[in-house]
C-alpha cells in the first residue's frame, strides 16, 4: 500500500509541470509555557493541498491511499467546499489530482 505522504508528494511534484501552485497545508500541537496544548494551522478538516490552477482557480485536495478513507471533518468540510466556487476533490494518485484541477465543470 502506498504511503498517503508519498502520494502528497508526487501530487506536489507533477502539478506544477502543468504551471499549477500547489502547497501544503502544515499544522500541529504544541505545547505552552503554561502546559496548554495549542493547536497550530488550519481548521480541522483542511484538505492536504490547495493551490491555484495556471487558470487563477483555488483547488483543495484531500489525498488518501488506496484504501484511505475520510474521518467526519473531512468529509463536511469537503461538503463545504462544493458549494464553493473552488475546484475539490480527492485524489489517491497523480492522476486523480490532475483531473480535480483541470474539471471546468466543479465551478
Amino acid at each position: 500500500m502506498t504511503a498517503e505522504i508519498d502520494i502528497q508528494n508526487a501530487i506536489r511534484r507533477e502539478l506544477p509541470k502543468y504551471g499549477h501552485f500547489v502547497f501544503r497545508g502544515n499544522v500541529g500541537k504544541v505545547k505552552t509555557v503554561d502546559g496548554r496544548w495549542f493547536d497550530t494551522g488550519l481548521p480541522k478538516g483542511w484538505p492536504d493541498l490547495f493551490g491555484w490552477t495556471k487558470d487563477g482557480k483555488f483547488f483543495a485536495i484531500e489525498v488518501k491511499n488506496e484504501k484511505g478513507k475520510l474521518r467526519p471533518d473531512q468529509i463536511r468540510f469537503g461538503e463545504f467546499l462544493k458549494t464553493q466556487p473552488v475546484l475539490y476533490g480527492v485524489a489517491r494518485s497523480v492522476e486523480d489530482a490532475l483531473e480535480i484541477v483541470d474539471d471546468q465543470n466543479l465551478l
